[in-house]
């Protein structure tokens, strides 16, 4: 782990752990020992405390174990001058530190401090039942929890948007120089909610355990796993439950702290900003802090570092799409347009890419579309499908090309016939009337990819050719 991460973990989760300590002292001089303390509507107590320690926390005095674990856990800062290992250092430090957040969080109910105004504050068991399940059978892929607030209002919308179209539930929080995402997507009217897929959590870093208790909580709710067994908790968390940190803006200790403990639960963190990177797999499943500059690609990167599989449900084509229509003809008298077959030239092909090379759902055409051409003429028609996945294989290129037969047949008005450089395709007249245009086959093959093979093919770019120069090229 970098030295820089590590230091900034190590001190954060040593003033955040003295906030938690400061504020117990403080109820206890106010209320006393024996005033309860909780969460609302949750039956795990201080769920991170009870998932890790197996402690019912009910009451202040109940928090003594907590603290003096969170004593046990912290350590200093790693020197200049003398080296010692710190790796284990810092990841103690990230336990510690959703330790104190969680004391902290529930401390602030018994002032009224929580929920923030405009908030979710804690994440109650109703929710959970109702959207873990998502979460577990693969209906919500994941979760992201945005720390920061991006560098405008505009590119906070673009990105909270890319992963609500992914079907990626957005837990918005936290603050960068007193701005938070949360004010951003408020600002631009974003309608925020659990329906939505957008739930503002908290204004500040300390709030971010909410989320993070969501998490822990599913390990014992649909993991079957007890109280107290915390390695079995974070297994299950990194295996089953495909979250990740995404952090606009500058990255301060709070947050590497925060960090720290979403990397022990095997939840990785992207940030816009140049942290630096610690790339070898082990806690996680992939990379553990990696950055991405470009918000047109930081929603795709992070997927891809989470590992999270993306499924498209519904096609966005202006035809209806069922299996119903595979066996449907096109005749010539019907036909708008003809790809292949005697009278023009036409091809397809699959293959694999490097992660870095393929733009997920890029979908581009090079040559004049279809609303160029004289109603029932042919055209030169080429399909480049690139995919790239981490389970992905060149041996599984064709067997990817050869489900594109169905994947364009099932499309009302589209007629497919084999393959390769010998493709024959005839689309309808009550098809382009509809609006049906040469990216709409991109959209077909980029969404069913991802539905059947999405444990292969992480990221599928669709290019489209009826330029002949380019078509040839691309041919050969």
């Amino acid at each position: 782990m970098s030295k820089i991460i590590a230091s900034a973990a190590i001190r954060g989760s040593n003033q955040i752990a003295l906030q938690a300590e400061q504020f117990v002292d403080r109820v206890r001089n106010d209320k006393g020992e024996g005033v309860k303390i909780g969460f609302p509507d949750t039956a795990y107590y201080l769920p991170m405390a009870y998932a890790l320690m197996g402690l019912e926390v009910k009451t202040l005095e109940d928090l003594k174990p907590v603290l003096a674990h969170i004593k046990e856990l912290l350590s200093k800062e790693p020197t200049d001058k003398l080296w010692f290992p710190y790796l284990g250092q810092a990841l103690d430090a990230g336990i510690a530190t959703l330790l104190a957040e969680e004391i902290i969080c529930c401390l602030r109910y018994l002032y009224n401090e929580e929920p923030q105004p405009g908030c979710n504050g804690f994440f109650t068991d109703t929710i959970l039942r109702t959207l873990g399940v998502q979460l577990v059978d693969g209906r919500m892929p994941g979760f992201a929890a945005i720390l920061g607030a991006a560098p405008d209002t505009e590119t906070a919308v673009k990105v909270v948007r890319d992963l609500q179209k992914r079907s990626i539930m957005v837990f918005a929080g936290s603050s960068t120089n007193g701005k938070s995402v949360i004010d951003q997507l408020a600002e631009a009217k974003v309608e925020m909610g659990w329906d939505t897929y957008i739930v503002p959590y908290g204004r500040d870093t300390i709030s971010a355990i909410y989320p993070l208790n969501f998490a822990i909580r599913a390990a014992m709710t649909f993991g079957g796993i007890k109280a107290g067994q915390g390695r079995k908790c974070l297994e299950y968390c990194k295996n089953r439950v495909f979250a990740f940190g995404l952090t606009l803006g500058e990255v301060d200790d709070f947050k590497y702290a925060t960090g720290a403990g979403a990397i022990d639960m095997g939840f990785p963190i992207i940030a816009d900003t140049d942290v630096p990177q610690i790339l070898p797999t082990g806690i996680c499943t992939y990379e553990h802090v990696v950055h991405e500059f470009d918000y047109d690609k930081i929603v795709p990167r992070c997927i891809e570092v989470r590992g999270v599989k993306v499924t498209v449900s519904e096609i966005d084509i202006p035809v209806s799409y069922s299996a119903a229509f595979e066996g449907e003809r096109v005749r010539r008298e019907d036909m708008h347009v003809e790809f292949g077959g005697k009278n023009s030239q036409a091809f397809e092909y699959v293959r694999m890419r490097e992660m870095d090379e393929v733009e997920d759902g890029r979908i581009e055409v090079v040559g004049p579309d279809i609303d160029t051409i004289t109603p029932g003429s042919p055209m030169n028609f080429g399909i480049v499908v690139e995919v790239a996945g981490r389970g992905m294989q060149t041996d599984f290129e064709s067997l990817i090309e050869r489900q594109l037969h169905h994947f364009l047949n099932y499309a009302m008005g589209v007629l497919h016939m084999s393959q390769r450089d010998l493709l024959w395709i005839r689309l309808s007249k009550a098809a382009f009337a509809s609006g049906f245009r040469l990216k709409h086959f991109g959209s077909i093959i980029h969404a069913r990819i991802h539905d059947v093979y999405g444990k292969l093919v992480d990221k599928v770019q669709v290019t489209v050719y009826t330029d002949t120069e380019k078509m040839k090229e691309a041919l050969a």
